[in-house]
């Protein structure tokens, strides 16, 4: 029987937020991946990078004020170093497990690059918090530059940039050759660093792909059999937050489309998971979503718990 492959999306709770949690966190998240590994599966990483990209977004455009020989890292080189460092963390600990349970399998990040369309109606409306906290000078200077901004607290303004939809992995036959030759391997952090087809060249653009839609669409192109969503939570929930809540187990794709249209998943949050994975088990046979947390990763693989929709 072929190996199944699973395309694991891990969230920004996985990473920590600074550059100790990340060390710690990533070795969670470790244990979880090798627990696959050894459930037989074939493991393709992605992984969110929200707090790491607005971290190296700030500390290069504040080093570019204080040295003005050096120019502004636009946003897609910023996606690129996150994805660097979030992977050296992240194969390294997975190496590091996967030793210590007498495994060896070489793990592998894959700088990745993803294409939007310049056309996306997300770029009229920006919706992705990054950098640090402008005073109003600051933000009318952004706005000058055509950037957009946002009032978060009173005289506080921070930069957004849109959420387009990604359409391509460029990187994706190399991810299919290394997954395929036995390797673990990281790739689309962050959702990928987003480019624009011009010619034959890629132009990186001042956007952020969401994760989960990148996770999604690198499942599908994969013939992936899982897409295994891991967040900050067991089990998805409705009427969350309330006395009805209600924690969902195995639920068909009508039932998931009908909740969406009852507005039961936070948008930016459980609603893009929820949508990637319908996207994702809408392209083929047998396929299935699960959404759990870093704990139950292998028991969730097994449908002894999360939501899966299938």
């Amino acid at each position: 029987m072929s190996e199944k492959t699973v395309v694991v999306a891990l969230g920004h709770r996985a990473l920590g937020t600074t550059l100790p949690e990340q060390k710690l966190a990533t070795r969670q998240a470790a244990r979880a991946v090798a627990d696959l590994v050894e459930e037989g599966a074939r493991v393709v990483i992605s992984h969110s990078n929200g707090p790491q990209v607005g971290m190296i977004h700030t500390a290069m455009n504040e080093f570019g004020k204080a040295h003005p020989d050096y120019t502004f890292a636009p946003m897609s080189v910023c996606s690129a170093m996150s994805q660097g460092y979030i992977g050296y963390d992240l194969q390294n600990a997975i190496r590091a497990e996967l030793l210590s349970r007498g495994i060896y399998k070489p793990v592998a990040t894959v700088l990745t690059q993803v294409v939007i369309d310049p056309y996306d109606d997300a770029f009229a409306e920006p919706e992705k918090i990054i950098g640090r906290v402008l005073n109003a000078e600051e933000a009318e200077s952004e706005e000058d530059k055509g950037n957009f901004v946002t009032e978060v607290a009173p005289g506080q303004y921070r930069r957004i940039l849109a959420s387009p939809k990604p359409q391509k992995i460029v990187e994706l036959e190399t991810v299919r050759v290394l997954t395929e030759a036995g390797q673990i391997v990281i790739a689309a952090g962050g959702g990928g660093i987003p480019v624009m087809e011009q010619g034959i060249d890629l132009h990186g653009a001042s956007a952020i792909i969401e994760k989960d839609f990148a996770s999604g669409l690198l499942a599908e192109e994969l013939n992936a059999d899982t897409l295994l969503i891991l967040t900050s939570v067991e089990k998805v929930s409705l009427d969350k937050g309330t006395d009805k809540e209600k924690f969902l187990g195995t639920v068909t794709p009508e039932e998931a489309k009908r909740y969406i249209e009852e507005d039961q998943f936070a948008k930016g949050t459980m609603l893009p998971k929820i949508e990637a994975g319908l996207s994702f088990i809408s392209k083929g046979e047998g396929r299935r979503t699960i959404i759990t947390d870093i704990p139950h990763a292998r028991d969730g693989y097994r449908e002894k718990t999360g939501t899966i929709i299938k």
